[in-house]
C-alpha cells in the first residue's frame, strides 16, 4: 500500500499543477477530476475508506458537475463552437488520459497486493461523522462552503457581464439582417 500512497500522491501533484497552469477551463476541469480521484486513492491507501468514498461521491461527482455547469453557463455563443470542436481532438485528452491510466495501474496493483489481506475497521455511523465534521472541523467545513459560494457569485457576475455585451450586439445584428432582407 505504500506504493499506492506515493504513486497516487505523485499523480495528484502532477494533475493539480496542470490544473493551475492550464488556461483552458475545460482542460483544467479534466485534470481536476484526475487530481480528486488520485486524492481518493491516497485516502484508500491510508485505510480511510469512508473519506475516499466521500471524496469520489461528493467532490469528484457533485462538485465537478457544478463546475461543468458553471462552464456551460458561461457559454459565449457561436464563437465558442470552433473552440469546443478543438477540445475533441485526441491530443487534448493525452495528458488526463495518461494520468488516469497511471492511476488505474496503481489501483489494480494495490488491489492485487491485498489479495490475502482482510480489510478491518470499525463501523462508523452518520451521527459520528456529523459530530466530527461540525465539532472540531467546523471551521474547515464553513471555509469550504464560503469558497464554493464565492465561486458561484464570481461565475454569476462574469456571466451577467458577458450577457450584457451579447445583448448589445444582438439588436445590431438583427438590424443588419433586416436591412439585408429589405435590399434583396
Amino acid at each position: 500500500m505504500e506504493f499506492a500512497f506515493y504513486a497516487s500522491g505523485l499523480i495528484a501533484i502532477l494533475a493539480t499543477l496542470r490544473v493551475i497552469t492550464h488556461t483552458n477551463p475545460v482542460h483544467a476541469l479534466l485534470y481536476l477530476i484526475v487530481s480528486l480521484l488520485a486524492i481518493s486513492g491516497v485516502f484508500f491507501s491510508l485505510g480511510a475508506y469512508f473519506a475516499g468514498a466521500v471524496e469520489i461521491i461528493v467532490y469528484t461527482g457533485a462538485i465537478m458537475v457544478l463546475f461543468v455547469f458553471v462552464v456551460m453557463m458561461l457559454n459565449l455563443g457561436n464563437s465558442v463552437t470552433e473552440q469546443e470542436s478543438a477540445w475533441l481532438k485526441p491530443a487534448v485528452w493525452i495528458g488526463p488520459g495518461l494520468l488516469s491510466l497511471l492511476l488505474l495501474i496503481v489501483v489494480v496493483r494495490a488491489i492485487f497486493s491485498l489479495s490475502g489481506a482482510e480489510i478491518s475497521g470499525a463501523v462508523i455511523d452518520a451521527k459520528a461523522v456529523g459530530i466530527t465534521l461540525f465539532g472540531p472541523y467546523v471551521l474547515a467545513v464553513e471555509l469550504a462552503s464560503m469558497l464554493l459560494l464565492a465561486g458561484l457569485v464570481v461565475a454569476f457576475h462574469v456571466h451577467v457581464g458577458r450577457e450584457d455585451k451579447m445583448v448589445d450586439k444582438q439588436p445590431k445584428e438583427d438590424a443588419e439582417k433586416k436591412l439585408a432582407e429589405e435590399r434583396a
